[in-house]
């Protein structure tokens, strides 16, 4: 456990401080309202954990911070759940890499673009658009789809800059520490 510990307490303790796309947030402090958004809704561990880590990917590439506003997609979701799947398994890394599916699947069937921000109305076009029927019925048919329009709405509503969470640290020894332990368990 300390070594998932230490890659996350140097991921959000220092890559984190940077400022979330074009929000007034930084990334640790919308992870952090993205887990309190999850754990206030009574949401499993597995759940909490993918709603504080679900921009992880964004942390751990090399395109710089000005990826978006140079037309990059970076692919932020396939790259973090790589990371989490080694690390804690599907419940955790399937609602992550899907985060961004169902972030074009609700502005396909429920008009959600009008909630998303500025910088999520951008990164939705390098992401591919509103979803196609076909897409549509693809999403409905993934295992975790559920769970990752959970964890986007929790993204969605974690923007507010004079917002009030615990630390990170509350999350890991409540949330994360735990999981990967029954994680641990279960594959020895």
């Amino acid at each position: 456990m300390a070594g998932i510990r230490d890659e996350l307490l140097e991921i959000y303790g220092k890559r984190a401080a940077k400022r979330y796309g074009l929000s007034d947030v930084t990334q640790l402090q919308h992870a952090l309202q993205a887990a309190l958004n999850a754990e206030k809704a009574g949401e499993p561990p597995a759940i909490i954990v993918a709603s504080l880590l679900h921009d992880l990917g964004h942390m751990i590439h090399d395109l710089g911070t000005d990826y978006l506003e140079r037309g990059i997609n970076d692919t932020h979701e396939d790259r973090g759940a790589a990371w989490l799947e080694r690390r804690f398994g599907r419940d955790v890394s399937e609602p992550v890499r899907l985060h961004v599916p169902a972030k074009r699947y609700l502005c396909s069937v429920e008009g959600h673009y009008e909630q998303l921000a500025r910088d999520s109305r951008r990164s939705l076009e390098l992401q591919g658009g509103n979803m196609t029927e076909d897409e549509v019925a693809a999403f409905r048919r993934e295992a975790y789809g559920d769970a990752a329009i959970r964890v986007r709405r929790y993204d969605d509503t974690a923007k507010t800059p004079t917002a009030t969470t615990p630390p990170f640290e509350y999350f890991l020894e409540k949330y994360v520490e735990p999981l990967v332990s029954a994680e641990a368990r279960a594959g020895s």
